[in-house]
């Protein structure tokens, strides 16, 4: 004796067919009983993000209330070589003292460019994370006392460089240089 399969009773463009399924409903009633939370429910941290650039190195940097640490790549800064370019990182810490840099914590990461082009960038962030804390979360008489220090001493600390690499072009060894032209 054979068992056949029983076929369903209801057919493909049945209502039945079209009905959803309960898990969707259960989904979302459980949505409208617990909303999700919101930026407001959550305490702000004092932080600013801040950025340098120096022809193709970029480097961004994390202000936040802390103990004075400065990071750079994971790493604290007094640990960057090469060594010679070490003391262009720490000119806005020594030109403004370490009081202004003690309650703030730092993290920089840099990419792109060369050696000297990341230091400058690294230098450049620095600088223009500490300005923007202080007009943020500090008093404005503050911060202009910071940023006329740096801007005195030099103004790339807060102005990017805007120079850029010229593309080479035909007919020469390089952007501008062109190959000898004989006449005769």
């Amino acid at each position: 004796m054979q068992i056949k399969a029983k076929k369903p009773s209801w057919k493909i463009g049945s209502s039945f067919a079209l009905k959803k399924p309960a898990k969707t409903l259960l989904k979302r009633q459980t949505k409208e009983q617990n909303p999700p939370l919101t930026m407001a429910s959550k305490p702000a941290a004092e932080s600013v993000q801040c950025f340098g650039r120096k022809k193709t190195a970029v480097a961004v940097t994390h202000c936040k209330r802390g103990c004075g640490q400065i990071k750079l790549n994971g790493c604290p800064i007094e640990l960057f070589n090469p060594e010679i370019l070490r003391f262009k990182i720490f000119e806005p810490v020594l030109l403004l003292g370490k009081h202004r840099f003690a309650g703030v914590d730092m993290r920089i990461r840099v990419n792109g460019g060369g050696n000297t082009s990341q230091v400058y960038a690294i230098r450049q962030s620095i600088a223009k994370a500490l300005v923007a804390f202080y007009q943020k979360y500090v008093d404005e008489q503050s911060k202009k006392e910071v940023k006329d220090i740096l801007i005195r001493y030099d103004r790339t600390l807060l102005v990017a460089d805007p120079r850029r690499c010229e593309p080479k072009k035909f007919g020469g060894r390089g952007a501008r240089s062109r190959f000898q032209k004989s006449y005769r």
